[in-house]
C-alpha cells in the first residue's frame, strides 16, 4: 500500500487507504503494511488510527527511522518489529570514493522501485545502509553494481553500529515559556513578532505538520521545522530559572 498523497483529493485517497488496510487487518486476522511513510503523513496517520481504534506500529528498521512503514495488526496480536517487510541492505565500497544519498536513491528507482519502497537512507567512508521492502531486495542484491558511478558490492543484513543519520549543531538557549511563538523566536534567531509572523503564515511545523497556532506547546521530542530557517529537535524544556524562563535545549540539524 502507497503512502503517496498530494492536496485535499490526495488526503482522502491516504485516509481511504488508511482504513482499509485497518479493515483488512481485521477481516483477514493478519497484519497489513502500508509502504515507507514521510514523516508528516505518519503524523497524519496517527489520528486517523487512534479514531478508528486501530491496532498498530510504526516501523523504518531501526529505532531512530525517519521514513516507517505503518502496520496493522489484528486487535489481540503484539505489534511486533519482526513481522514488518523491512530488510536492512548493506552497499559497501571503497572508503576513497563518496557515495551520496540521492546517489542511491537514484540507482533503487533507476530499477523500476517505487519511492515508498525505501526507508532510510544512511551513509559513512566506504558504507551505506539503506532500508527496503523485502520484495526488492533480492533483485537489487543480483543487479546493483555500482552507485553514481561508484562499484559497490551489496549484501542483506548490516553491523552495528549504524551510520549516523545526520550531524547537528548542540543549542541552549532560555525561553520565557514552551509556546511556540517563544520556542520558535528562539531557536530561529528571530523576534517573538517576526515568529508569530512565520507561524501564521504556515511557515512552522511540529513533527512535519504546519501549526498556526502561537500559543501551541512544543514539547520534549517533538521536532520544529522553520521553512528557510532550519530543523530542531526539542531535547529538553527543562528547570525554570528563579526569573521565571526555562532553559531549552535542542539540536539544529546541519
Amino acid at each position: 500500500m502507497s503512502g503517496n498523497h498530494n492536496g485535499e483529493s490526495g488526503d482522502r485517497f491516504f485516509t481511504a487507504m488508511l482504513e482499509d488496510a485497518a479493515e483488512l487487518s481485521q477481516r483477514r486476522n493478519r497484519p497489513v503494511f502500508t509502504g515507507f511513510l514521510t514523516e508528516s503523513e505518519q503524523s497524519a496517520a496517527e489520528p486517523v488510527m487512534k479514531r478508528l481504534h486501530a491496532n498498530y506500529m510504526l516501523w523504518g528498521g531501526f529505532d531512530d527511522a525517519e521514513r516507517r512503514m505503518l502496520g496493522v495488526f489484528p486487535p489481540y496480536d503484539e505489534p511486533d518489529p519482526a513481522f514488518f517487510p523491512i530488510d536492512g541492505v548493506t552497499a559497501s565500497f571503497r572508503a576513497a570514493d563518496s557515495v551520496e544519498h540521492r546517489g542511491v536513491l537514484g540507482t533503487l528507482m533507476a530499477q523500476g522501485i517505487e519511492r515508498d519502497c525505501v526507508g532510510d537512507i544512511l551513509i559513512e567512508g566506504g558504507r551505506c545502509v539503506f532500508f527496503c521492502r523485502g520484495t526488492v531486495t533480492p533483485a537489487l542484491l543480483s543487479d546493483v553494481t555500482k552507485i553514481g558511478g561508484v562499484g559497490v558490492r551489496l549484501s542483506r543484513g548490516y553491523e552495528e553500529p549504524l551510520p549516523a543519520a545526520h550531524s547537528y549543531k548542540a543549542i541552549s538557549v532560555t525561553v520565557a515559556s514552551p509556546r511556540l511563538d517563544c520556542v520558535t523566536a528562539a531557536l530561529a534567531g528571530v523576534g517573538r513578532g517576526r515568529a508569530e509572523e512565520l507561524i501564521v503564515a504556515g511557515e512552522v511545523m511540529i513533527n512535519s505538520v504546519v501549526c498556526k497556532k502561537v500559543s501551541q506547546n512544543v514539547n520534549e521530542g517533538e521536532k520544529l521545522t522553520v521553512r528557510g530557517i532550519g530543523k530542531f529537535i526539542i531535547d529538553d524544556l527543562g528547570t525554570v530559572t528563579r526569573k521565571g524562563r526555562r532553559l531549552l535545549s535542542a539540536r539544529k540539524y546541519v
